[in-house]
């Protein structure tokens, strides 16, 4: 297949699936998760086609890759509950194998059923070891070809996504000439990094729930959260976010618990939370990446704005 955005699909049968699983629950590397089974035979539309990802391959080091065939998809507003994977409030985009899925021409085709508890369930394993969990986020480098993209071909796979209407004009120029602008800069006059002078670094105590307003602190406010480093608890504090203080968001989500990519383990975190509409600003890599991960937020970073509060 070669879905557009925007087409309406049907996701297959988990009986369907499974047929193109091999042994360890995958297909090109790319598993598919008990997530994922209340979605089966039910119908969404197309979001966008994921042409590459990003990896983290060291701290604060990413690369952009190919997925395996490149036949993998983004449904629009499918995320991960975390359920079978004790709770990982990660909320990543689910990805969908073309094999997975298909096309739908009229509407009235829909299946009915529930696949949720389904009895093949057990096909789907969440771990490896009693500490290590599988999921999609953790088999990139599985499931994806193994060498990075050259900029031709990520410069390729932009110009396809413009013709389909995944990005504008101005973002590709954004995603290209941004991260191109900022290399140049730190090689000329060293990257620009917001530091702190601390030694222990403090934990938000706002216990935040979803839908509550934040406005989001000022640098210098930010500045005396962190450490030497720029970080806060192991979580840098990105100079860009200036672009964001004193402007205010709806807390989406907590952020309590979850699956670290690259060693596969369950991490707990501390006054993190999650605003609505806030991105990964990927804002160093070249291309950009279209997970569309949420931006993780410390709550020393903000402050709790009370709906009286005039704005």
């Amino acid at each position: 297949m070669n879905l557009m955005p925007n087409d309406l699909v049907q996701v297959k049968s988990p009986e369907e699936i499974v047929a193109t699983l091999g042994p360890d629950g995958t297909l090109d590397g790319m598993p598919f998760m008990p997530e994922m089974l209340p979605f089966c035979g039910k119908q969404f539309r197309v979001l966008r086609r994921a042409e590459k990802t990003c990896l983290e391959v060291a701290s604060s080091a990413y690369v952009i890759r190919e997925f395996v065939n490149n036949d993998v998809y983004f449904l629009d507003g499918l995320r991960c509950t975390g359920a079978d994977h004790d709770g990982c409030q990660r909320a990543c985009l689910l990805f969908w194998k073309a094999d997975w899925l298909k096309p739908v021409q009229q509407t009235r085709d829909q299946a009915s059923g529930d696949f949720g508890e389904h009895c093949l369930s057990h096909k789907f394993p969440t771990k490896t070891t009693d500490r290590r969990y599988f999921c999609q986020s953790t088999q990139l480098l599985a499931s994806t070809l193994n060498r990075p993209l050259t900029k031709p071909e990520i410069l390729q796979k932009l110009a396809r996504e413009l013709w389909l209407g995944t990005v504008r004009l101005g973002e590709l120029l954004e995603l290209v000439l941004a991260p191109a602008f900022r290399k140049i800069r730190d090689r000329i006059f060293g990257r620009p990094r917001l530091r702190g002078t601390l030694q222990k670094t403090p934990v938000g105590n706002l216990n935040l729930q979803p839908g509550e307003l934040v406005e989001i602190r000022s640098l210098d406010e930010m500045r005396e959260t962190l450490d030497t480093k720029g970080r806060n608890r192991g979580l840098a504090c990105d100079i860009e976010f200036k672009k964001f203080c004193g402007k205010r968001y709806r807390v989406l989500s907590r952020m309590d618990r979850m699956i670290c990519e690259s060693s596969g383990e369950m991490r707990e975190v501390k006054g993190t939370v999650f605003l609505d509409g806030h991105m990964c600003l990927c804002a160093r890599v070249f291309g950009g990446c279209p997970r569309q991960e949420y931006c993780y937020w410390r709550e020393v970073w903000l402050r709790r704005v009370s709906p009286s509060t005039p704005s």
